[in-house]
């Protein structure tokens, strides 16, 4: 069993900053790759960004130059630091997790966060 445990959203005024924090709990050997992705109302699931157990990240357009993306390997931990908020980003903020558990077997898992609000007012 694995649980994704986020925190850190909230409302800022634009311009303003926030950082999203993501744990994967549970039963987690390893890690091939976490993200953000984010839901607006009345519309689809869209990535934010993502990083790689290696390093590696990706950015949406929309965020690149705004919002970065660390991990943190030892703790299982994937931030979002987002600065320059805009009255666009305000969204649901999910986190995803690519995950290989050993217990009760081996096997890799796709889970994903219960979401936490960012709301940017003008």
């Amino acid at each position: 069993q694995v649980q994704l445990l986020e925190s850190g959203g909230g409302l800022v005024q634009a311009g303003g900053s926030l950082k999203l924090s993501c744990a994967a709990l549970g039963n987690v050997f390893s890690i091939n790759v976490m993200g953000w992705y984010r839901q607006a109302p009345g519309k689809q699931r869209e990535l934010v960004a993502t990083i790689f157990s290696g390093s590696s990240t990706n950015y949406a357009d929309s965020v690149k130059g705004r919002f970065t993306i660390s991990m943190d390997n030892a703790e299982n931990t994937v931030y979002l630091q987002m600065n320059g908020l805009k009255p666009g980003d305000t969204a649901v903020y999910y986190c995803h997790a690519d995950v290989l558990s050993l217990i009760p077997e081996r096997r890799w898992g796709d889970y994903w966060g219960q979401g936490t609000q960012v709301t940017v007012s003008s």
